[in-house]
């Protein structure tokens, strides 16, 4: 093990060819650009936008996005499941309905206009997340 430990993911990279539709999705989750990449003829091709003090979602353009599947997908840790629920519908994405997780959180998902999966969680105090254990799922590889 080394002596300098990772101590948090600090971000996800997403390929998109609309940087405004997937700024104005994730801003649905409070999620703001902290900063902007323009190439030398001041076009903006790319953001970082901040999920917390620490953790980020770079969104880069790209002409032609790879195809889905590199990324399984990725969670947000959410305060109200509910509102988020509410909002995301609101604004005409399709979200599945709160369901209690085997891990022991409330959960939705639904796709960004990338077709990304996320995971959006609220964790409870029994949340493994919080507390470890061993949770059982009907997976098999």
């Amino acid at each position: 093990m080394t002596d300098t430990p990772a101590i948090r993911l600090a971000h996800v990279c997403i390929e998109t060819a609309d940087l405004a539709s997937t700024e104005h999705f994730y801003a649905l989750l409070g999620i703001r650009r902290q900063f902007e990449f323009r190439n030398q003829q001041q076009e903006l091709v790319g953001m970082y936008l901040r999920v917390s003090a620490d953790s980020f979602i770079e969104v880069i353009k790209v002409a032609s996005p790879r195809p889905v599947g590199l990324l399984r997908h990725f969670a947000l840790q959410v305060e109200d499941v509910d509102g988020i629920y509410r909002t995301l519908v609101e604004a005409g994405v399709a979200v599945t309905e709160k369901e209690y997780a085997g891990d022991r959180n409330y959960m939705i998902t639904c796709h960004d206009p990338n077709g990304v999966f996320i995971e959006l969680q609220q964790y409870t105090s029994s949340s493994m997340q919080r507390v470890g254990g061993v949770c059982e799922v009907d997976y098999q590889p």
